[in-house]
């Protein structure tokens, strides 16, 4: 049976337990009753578990009340109040049971949902271990794959670097034959050609009709090589003020940078530099040391452009 329908049955007994304007008899047995009954009434599994017998313990107690509110003899007070204990007892023993019983059910479906839990993980391991077996089995194929993939490419890498050795030979061989009509050195600084003296007006910065076409040769290897930049550097001897040799000196390399460009080299590919009378190549106290100073000398850079500077 529900609280709901206790609950009259409830008020009823704390009405007649409160008493009316005179009071009522007790006994030491009524009150044991009672205080039996406040705690079943506080249990909140009775009325889970023992509905009906909680409902025969009011009504028992509730007949032990209105006996003593009535002030009926000690006797029949303590016989109802007796009959209301057994029947307060029987309800908190059958609470106690069947929520014993409860305990062990609900163990058994845990007991049972354990063996489920088991079996699905035991299915889930093999599972899991086929699928492991499955992506090692897979991995294997691609590691092999991977290794034959690895060992093309260390082929064509070879074969690319082979090539690339043979090209880079060729380009040198063809850039060396180029450079053999100007007479062209090969220095720690890379490759030199020098443009002497007598490719110039006498002490002037032009060039004369030799140096025309020995730029022209030189403008021919820069097309022929587009990677390649060049660095002109102006040198004179120590004759005559150092102002006016500097000058002469940029003066001149700078009249070999014109010839390029009007030859088509582009400007980003050409750098000058006038030294003036510094770096002699030969002593400055004969006519021939001094007009081997007098010089224009061209590095050719490397195949990434760089230009080792003095």
């Amino acid at each position: 049976m529900t609280k709901t329908k206790l609950a009259p049955i409830v008020l009823a007994v704390a009405a007649l337990m409160a008493g009316c304007s005179s009071s009522p008899k007790t006994t030491s047995l009524l009150e044991q009753a009672r205080d039996d009954y406040t705690v079943a009434q506080g249990n909140p599994n009775v009325a889970t578990y023992a509905p009906l017998e909680m409902r025969q313990a009011t009504e028992a107690m509730a007949q032990a009340n209105v006996e003593a509110n009535e002030r009926g003899s000690d006797d029949k007070i303590n016989n109802l109040a007796y009959l209301a204990k057994q029947k307060i007892a029987l309800t908190q023993e059958v609470t106690k049971r069947k929520m014993a019983e409860a305990e062990i059910a609900a163990a058994g479906k845990e007991r049972d949902q354990m063996r489920l839990d088991s079996r699905t993980n035991e299915a889930n391991a093999a599972k899991l271990s086929a699928e492991r077996a499955t992506l090692a089995a897979q991995q294997a194929q691609s590691n092999a794959a991977q290794s034959q993939l690895a060992a093309q490419q260390a082929q064509l890498d070879a074969a690319n670097a082979q090539r690339q050795t043979q090209e880079a030979q060729a380009r040198a061989a063809q850039l060396e034959a180029q450079l053999a009509d100007l007479a062209a050195k090969k220095t720690a600084r890379g490759i030199v050609i020098t443009l002497g003296d007598v490719l110039f007006g006498t002490d002037l910065s032009r060039l004369t009709a030799d140096g025309m076409r020995s730029a022209q040769k030189l403008a021919d290897v820069l097309q022929q090589n587009p990677q390649r930049k060049v660095l002109i550097e102006g040198f004179a001897d120590s004759t005559g003020a150092a102002d006016y040799n500097q000058g002469l000196s940029e003066r001149r390399a700078g009249a070999v940078r014109t010839a390029l460009l009007e030859m088509g080299v582009a400007r980003e590919r050409i750098d000058m530099r006038g030294y003036g009378e510094s770096f002699p190549v030969a002593g400055n106290d004969s006519a021939a040391g001094r007009q081997l100073n007098r010089r224009v000398e061209i590095i050719l850079s490397d195949d990434s452009g760089k230009v080792i500077a003095r």
